[in-house]
């Protein structure tokens, strides 16, 4: 009976049904795609935040005393210690090790350079230009890894911002890139070729083929930069390089992680442990490559997580307002409807009915009517999250079970406190008066 009561009560007074559900579906559709892009938004913006380069920085551990400012390393390139290219794969073997996106040792030499420009079909040299800066690193290298597979990584990921105009060096062939204020300085050009020296008479027996021209933004526009192997061979430093800058998928450190991890206890260090904070990354990367320094480049890392943090509570702002709005306009409608179903409650309650049986009929009412508009607006924010992630990230978030079930409890809470004080004032009707029309 007490079901009929409810199924009876819900298709009548339609108008006021659909303004209530309708205020329920929309702020729950926009509640639901607010969930799902902030549920999303963490690792894409990870991703995007990649493009702004390196987070982690590697040196040798017994090096000279560090000087950084601003997460720029400022010591002599030929100073300290070095460290031994053929632990980089274990990079790719720490806990979290798909969360190293890319990485690149670098070795930079000083050197004396001599470049020949194409004259009449034959090359001419020019003059010895002195103390030039050399930089050796990957581009595009295929690491093989311990587990037989390969993984390609190079300054050209973890520097996506470096633009070279030609395409930079193969790893595995006499050819460079030129800094782009050192080729105009010296009127290198794209298909020019160039001898390296150092004072010690070291040298590349083949010229270098220059095959694009590098713009950074910083010192290697007054450089050349070549494969590793040549600078190593230059350096007379052969399977060594000198720093490595690492790129890593992280989460932003919150007062939690910027606790010394000395000072955990054994469940917070095994949570810290387990979670991709940068400084839980730098913790393994320190253990798997032993005899290394490794610094996080905090104007990088914090950035991201600053821009992380203010954009999840925007989303979060806007889902409380939806839910707020909705509770509003269901309140509304449940006065209205209170107002107008006086005469019937008074018949109830003359009937034999108490106030808690009016007040959960009513409540049963409105708990209907919330999963309705709960699951409408489900739908509905699926489709608008859709067009946000498309719009803004490139690639819509996938819908979960997790959103679906959270949302449909909002729409219960939010229709139940909407509908709390209507109800209340439902219950305290009395019907005597009801029942002699006043």
């Amino acid at each position: 009976m007490f079901f009929r009561l409810v199924a009876d009560s819900f298709g009548r007074r339609p108008r006021h049904k659909l303004l209530t559900g309708a205020a329920l579906a929309l702020g729950m559709g926009v509640a639901t795609a607010a969930l799902s892009v902030a549920l999303d938004v963490g690792d894409r913006l990870a991703k995007e935040f990649r493009s702004l380069g390196a987070n982690l920085v590697v040196t040798p551990k017994a090096d000279s005393l560090p000087l950084e400012i601003g997460g720029v390393d400022y010591r002599p390139v030929n100073a300290g210690a070095y460290l031994p290219e053929a632990d980089l794969p274990k990079l790719k073997t720490i806990f979290w090790h798909n969360n190293i996106m890319a990485f690149a040792p670098i070795l930079e030499v000083r050197a004396e350079a001599l470049p020949f420009a194409p004259e009449g079909g034959q090359y001419q040299a020019g003059k010895w230009i002195e103390d030039v800066s050399v930089v050796g690193t990957w581009a595009e290298y295929a690491v093989p890894l311990p587990d037989g597979a390969e993984f390609r990584t190079g300054v050209a990921k973890t520097n996506p911002w470096w633009r070279v105009d030609g395409r930079w060096f193969s790893d595995n062939e006499k050819e460079c890139v030129i800094g782009v204020a050192f080729a105009q300085k010296n009127r290198i050009r794209v298909g020019d070729t160039i001898s390296l020296a150092t004072g010690d008479n070291t040298k590349i027996p083949t010229p270098l083929k220059v095959t694009g021209i590098l713009t950074s933004g910083g010192p290697e526009d007054e450089s050349i930069v070549m494969p590793l192997s040549h600078a190593q061979s230059l350096a007379g430093k052969p399977g060594q390089y000198r720093k490595l800058y690492v790129s890593a998928l992280t989460k932003p450190e919150d007062g939690f992680a910027k606790r010394d991890p000395k000072t955990f206890t054994s469940a917070e260090y095994d949570r810290w442990f387990c979670t991709p904070y940068i400084s839980s990354i730098a913790f393994q990367i320190e253990q798997e490559l032993p005899g290394t320094d490794v610094r996080v480049i905090r104007r990088v890392a914090e950035g991201e997580g600053q821009i992380l943090t203010r954009v999840q509570m925007l989303l979060w702002l806007v889902t409380l307002a939806a839910m707020l709005a909705a509770a509003l306009a269901v309140g509304a409608s449940s006065a209205a409807s209170v107002i107008e179903r006086q005469v019937e409650i008074g018949l109830m309650k003359a009937l034999g009915a108490g106030s808690g049986t009016v007040g959960f009929l009513l409540a049963a009412e409105q708990l209907l009517l919330a999963f309705v508009g709960g699951g409408v607006g489900y739908a509905l924010g699926i489709v608008l999250a859709r067009l946000l992630g498309e719009r803004i990230f490139g690639a819509a978030p996938e819908p979960t079970p997790l959103v679906f079930f959270v949302v449909i409890g909002l729409a219960v809470i939010v229709t139940l406190l909407g509908s709390a004080i209507p109800m209340r004032r439902a219950s305290r009707i009395e019907p005597a008066p009801i029942l002699r029309g006043e």
